[in-house]
């Protein structure tokens, strides 16, 4: 992806852009019999509204790239659709979503960040950076993610999956968890298996990472193998979960997710 990130839009729009549109949490994608794609516009003018906010994201390939709000009543154009970016996740290249998830994050922000958290003054746009500035206290806010550990806890043959009550019906996956303060990602890791399934871990990997935004996380993931302890589900975090062989695992999570990832390396070896 050769996505050059920016804040300052360019003075003029010479020639299209995509335009990541969203209606509260839903996107706007095209959404014809042979085309799911997103929209590529000179302007917003095609689609007759005045945005709430409106941001410069930077250009991919020379295509410049902006995030948009608008209000709740706005109807889909004909051929278009509105849908939740969750629901956008199988279809979209990876390119695609990476570019969705940072436009949702970036709006997110800006909703959530009107009004000085410290003195109550409505935050001012920072010129030339990605910043809100109190005018009265100068606090100045960025957007911030939440950092989050997903792990794949293995035994000789065996992958530990399970599943939390917001999972679509059948799905399992990998354990995660977010990080507390003051904690290092490896204790974190520790700390949540400990409390989710009851297991000490040992040899701790590196494995990767991924930008989540659901709502604004960044998934860091690691490799995990069984130490000891009986698997015990703790049922306030989890509804289930197993040890699973690989010729007989449930349904997974999408491809394009890390935890995917994490579990087609383990059956690749």
């Amino acid at each position: 992806m050769n996505f050059i990130s920016a804040v300052v839009p360019p003075t003029e729009l010479t020639k299209p852009a995509w335009w990541f549109i969203f209606r509260q949490d839903q996107l706007l994608i095209n959404d014809s019999d042979t085309e799911i794609s997103l929209p590529i516009w000179p302007d917003l003018a095609p689609l007759g509204v005045i945005p709430i906010r409106q941001h410069y994201l930077g250009s991919l390939d020379e295509t410049r790239c902006y995030t948009v709000e608008v209000p709740a009543t706005t109807d889909a154009p004909s051929g278009m659709r509105f849908q939740n970016l969750r629901a956008w996740l199988p279809v979209l290249s990876e390119t695609q979503f990476a570019l969705a998830g940072r436009a949702w994050q970036i709006i997110l922000w800006d909703q959530n960040h009107q009004f000085c958290g410290r003195c109550g003054t409505p935050m001012q746009l920072v010129e030339h950076q990605r910043a809100k500035r109190c005018p009265a206290c100068q606090l100045v806010n960025y957007p911030r993610i939440a950092p989050a550990m997903i792990v794949l806890i293995t035994r000789e043959k065996q992958l530990l999956l399970s599943r939390a009550r917001r999972f679509k019906p059948g799905m399992y996956s990998v354990q995660a968890g977010f990080v507390e303060v003051g904690e290092t990602l490896e204790e974190t890791v520790r700390r949540e298996i400990k409390e989710e399934v009851g297991l000490e871990i040992k040899n701790i990997r590196y494995f990767g990472s991924q930008s989540w935004p659901f709502p604004n996380s960044l998934m860091i993931a690691f490799t995990a193998e069984y130490a000891s302890g009986e698997l015990k589900i703790n049922q306030e975090e989890l509804e289930d979960g197993g040890w699973y062989l690989i010729d007989n695992l449930p349904l997974l999570p999408t491809p394009k997710s890390i935890a995917r990832r994490m579990i087609e390396s383990f059956i690749s070896k």
